[in-house]
């Protein structure tokens, strides 16, 4: 209860959260004030110019790449770019080289890093549009220019899958507590008293928790649906978060089991999860990618047949952990 109450608070700040994790995954998708760009070099006419049709950039020019230097040291200017001309490799004519200087260790330096890569990017584009005349054979049109919103991306290929898998783990990290909590305390001996089995006791530890992640999951659904997200092919995604949840509370009550402890279970949970979470890479689909394809509803044979081993790999470990807790001695523990 008390990890819910604390996701609760977190989605509290929702809004918050999204626009902050948003400029980690794109720094370009959040306006960062005015910077201005000292602008130099013998091709500096085409820099002044890529640099003019940048928003959030000002350009200030330099007659020598020195003085810009030394502005930039005094604090004048945020970043310097030199663009000189060279001799082509091949073909003969001559490209444009771009230096470029940016702070070092600042908390501006990502903002002016991404403008400059936005400077560069127009510049390219402008080159290209200028030169097409010189080619032999005309080239691949350019894409047109959008400001897309990376909400969509990050949403369905970051938030959404965090979300999802959050509450499986979660429930594997309780599952290791309620049991070695049992075994510590001494209360296990307390349950043998009613006429239950080990396994009835694991059961109902295990099945609760496991029970728990899909249950929240869906709750996550339904509050992105209200703030306008929609997730499609919710019974998948829950089937798929089933069985992720299954997986992780079996390791949890196992090693809890073995261990009796719950400091060094807790922490080899922690590690094995992320080992095998980590490790899932190896697979044709990744566990984030198949619940971000079900949440947009692009799914492929493959998702399907992912989602449908994640199932028959928890229901054949959930057989054999209640075959190994049956041959366990209650007395052992």
């Amino acid at each position: 209860m008390l990890a819910l109450l604390i996701q609760l608070f977190v989605a509290a700040f929702s809004s918050f959260l999204v626009v902050g994790l948003t400029s980690l995954y794109d720094p370009g998708s959040v306006e960062a004030g005015q910077i201005e760009i000292g602008v130099s070099g013998d091709q500096q006419s085409a820099l002044f110019e890529a640099v003019q049709r940048q928003s959030g950039a000002t350009p200030v020019g330099y007659e020598e790449p020195a003085g810009a230097m030394q502005a930039f040291h005094r604090g004048e200017v945020d970043a310097v770019l030199t663009a000189t001309s060279a001799p082509a490799a091949e073909g003969g004519g001559s490209v444009i080289q771009v230096s470029a200087t940016v702070p070092d260790g600042s908390i501006r330096t990502t903002v002016v890093v991404v403008q400059v890569r936005q400077v560069l990017k127009t510049l390219e584009r402008q080159e290209r549009v200028e030169r097409r005349g010189n080619l032999e054979q005309k080239p691949i049109p350019l894409p047109p220019e959008a400001n897309a919103s990376p909400y969509f991306g990050f949403t369905y290929t970051v938030l959404i899958p965090l979300l999802l898998f959050l509450p499986p783990f979660i429930s594997g990290s309780v599952a290791v507590d309620s049991v070695t909590e049992e075994i510590e305390r001494g209360t296990l001996e307390l349950l043998r008293v009613a006429p239950i089995s080990l396994v009835d006791v694991v059961d109902g530890k295990a099945l609760g928790m496991i029970l728990l992640a899909p249950a929240q999951a869906a709750l996550w659904i339904l509050l992105l649906a209200v703030n306008g997200t929609a997730v499609a092919n919710p019974l998948w995604t829950l089937t798929l978060v089933t069985a992720i949840a299954t997986v992780v509370v079996i390791l949890g009550v196992v090693l809890g089991l073995h261990l009796g402890r719950r400091r060094p279970a807790q922490l080899l949970y922690s590690v094995v999860t992320l080992v095998v979470f980590g490790g899932a890479v190896l697979l044709p689909e990744h566990p984030a990618t198949t619940a971000a394809k079900l949440a947009i509803d692009s799914p492929t044979p493959t998702t399907y047949g992912h989602v449908l081993g994640y199932v028959l790999v928890a229901v054949v470990l959930y057989a054999l952990t209640r075959r190994y807790v049956d041959r366990i001695e209650p007395e052992s523990l």
